[in-house]
């Protein structure tokens, strides 16, 4: 490398550095302004994005890890320099560090795991959920529209017990054991014998509606019914169904046989025998329940997207580069992903939708879905999934 190639390596280097610096406090400092709103206690908030995200730690680690004084003078220069809000310190930031709330309760003793579960769509959600409760030993409905889809959440529920065998998770007695324990099909009338029932289909308000309107007409008044809804408001998605106090969110990440975490949602009239109901069955399935209010994006997606959304828009300035960015929080910060591998992963055409949806309910200026995103999806970008995205391909 020449002297002026190497001194321009540098200089990028150093600017990868800076940017990732200011997108890693930018999403502390967001997570303790949400802390701040009473929206989820520091606990839950860190354990919802570890385990949401796989970090090693979640922000109010980080935070007591780096040094609340140090966060809370980096993003004073931050502040000073760029003149962005989002990097004015929040209120409780230099706090004492007790806890103000607790973290999500326990599942209570002697609750009942669903003698059934029902699972409402065949897409690749809808089989992990299956997948999950099958596993643990919960005998599970699965109702597609068509048998054709039931078919195809068969053979995916299939493959995925296969690649768990293979892996060594499984083995093939376990695999044949749980496909056993779920029942496919395209005839809703089963899921009226279900105690606990999941909606898993398109991630599209009106089409919610109107699955819950078919299942408060079909299901038990007693059964819980709830939606698998990673970012709508779960009192809207669910209204129609009726029996308000029954109706809860359960937001099972991606794997739903692999990913630990689950985000319980109350809904305004939610009772507590349907939320005992609801962490009954996560805690059987082997999940961490964190709680968060009826708001778009929850905890996990509130947080990550204004930080996936931040780097995008560093690159589109040209203050970095992808590959640089994921390189320096990655060994800077030690996430297992820089967030535009973290992009590939999640795919751009759902990161595309999950800011679309974040930016029309709060109109931040840090949820509007970056033009670099909304160009690399228009030119079939999708990340992972189809081998072609940000740094895939």
């Amino acid at each position: 490398m020449t002297p002026g190639r190497r001194a321009a390596g540098t200089a990028l280097a150093e600017q990868c550095d800076a940017v990732a610096e200011a997108l890693v406090l930018g999403h502390l400092n967001r997570a303790v302004a949400l802390h701040d709103e009473g929206a989820a206690s520091r606990a839950d908030l860190d354990t919802a994005m570890r385990l949401g995200c796989g970090l090693p730690e979640g922000p109010f680690g980080a935070i007591d890890r780096l040094g609340p004084d140090r966060v809370h003078r980096r993003l004073v220069a931050l502040l000073a320099r760029t003149g962005d809000p989002a990097f004015a310190p929040a209120a409780g930031l230099l706090a004492a560090r007790p806890d103000a709330g607790p973290a999500s309760a326990a599942d209570p003793v002697g609750s009942a795991v669903p003698a059934r579960l029902g699972v409402l769509g065949s897409g690749t959600m809808a089989g992990g959920i299956a997948e999950a409760a099958a596993r643990a030993g919960v005998p599970v409905v699965l109702v597609a529209r068509a048998p054709e889809s039931a078919q195809r959440a068969r053979t995916g529920v299939d493959g995925s017990l296969d690649r768990a065998v293979r892996r060594g998770r499984a083995t093939r007695q376990d695999a044949a054991d749980t496909l056993a324990r779920i029942r496919f099909g395209a005839d809703p009338a089963p899921l009226a014998d279900c105690d606990l029932v999941v909606e898993a289909v398109a991630e599209d308000e009106r089409v919610k509606r109107e699955v819950f309107a078919r299942l408060g007409a079909l299901c038990a008044p007693d059964a819980v019914l709830a939606t698998s809804t990673s970012s709508l408001s779960v009192a809207r998605c669910t209204e129609p169904a009726g029996r308000p106090e029954r109706l809860v969110g359960l937001h099972f990440f991606n794997p739903a046989p692999v990913m630990r975490l689950v985000e319980l949602v109350r809904g305004p009239a939610t009772g507590g025998p349907a939320l005992a109901a609801a962490r009954a069955l996560c805690g059987r399935l082997g999940k961490t329940v964190v709680e968060s209010p009826d708001r778009t994006g929850f905890l996990v997606n509130y947080l990550l997207f204004a930080y996936l959304a931040r780097a995008v828009r560093a690159v589109e300035r040209g203050d970095a580069d992808p590959a640089g960015t994921d390189a320096a929080v990655e060994s800077g910060f030690g996430f297992p992903l820089g967030p535009f591998a973290l992009l590939d992963t999640i795919g751009l055409d759902v990161s595309l939708a999950i800011l679309e949806q974040l930016h029309e309910a709060y109109r931040e200026p840090d949820f509007e879905p970056p033009r670099l995103l909304r160009e690399a999806v228009a030119q079939g970008l999708l990340g992972r999934k189809n081998g072609r995205g940000f740094r895939t391909g």
